[in-house]
């Protein structure tokens, strides 16, 4: 496959991640072969998971279009950040107006709800944030991946094998 045909994903990172939301999914979409990128609030800052373990971004969050392929947004403390960042809600919006996948697990749907993408979408997500995704508007289920079109979201690190065949699925990579 020509680099120009390549698909291309971005995980997003901040500080506080949880490890197996992020590593996993980053090395199964270079596995089918997709170009992955890590994107923080700044290019070049190393984040650190909950347990101390780093990821350097690629690029800074600003810089994003929302012409990949697919987002995925790990869990962790890291969505509560995320959710901050006015750059970071536009491209959630902006990947899912364009159709494009936007995958979130754990605590990430906490993006999803601020970037108001859920209203009369089927989601999961941690037990935890069930209420939040409900009053956004999201139709919640408690199923180890739940598919509504281009948005794909799971519970937590168990449910990543169906997460990430979902997300493949979907890429048909």
């Amino acid at each position: 496959m020509s680099s120009h045909q390549r698909k291309r994903a971005v995980v997003l990172v901040e500080n506080n991640y949880q490890e197996m939301e992020v590593w996993y999914p980053y090395y199964r979409l270079q596995e089918a072969g997709l170009d992955v990128i890590a994107a923080g609030r700044e290019e070049g800052k190393t984040y650190t998971s909950k347990r101390g373990y780093p990821i350097v971004s690629d690029v800074a969050i600003h810089a994003l279009r929302p012409d990949f392929d697919a987002v995925v947004i790990p869990g962790g403390y890291a969505p509560d950040y995320l959710r901050a960042y006015p750059e970071v809600l536009r491209f959630v919006r902006g990947m899912d107006q364009a159709g494009k996948v936007v995958a979130a697990i754990c605590h990430a749907g906490w993006v999803l709800c601020s970037a108001g993408i859920l209203k009369d979408r089927r989601a999961t997500s941690f037990i935890n944030i069930k209420d939040d995704l409900v009053n956004a508007g999201a139709l919640w289920e408690d199923s180890e991946v739940v598919v509504d079109k281009n948005l794909i979201t799971s519970r937590k690190p168990n449910d990543l094998p169906a997460f990430m065949q979902a997300i493949l699925h979907h890429l048909k990579a």
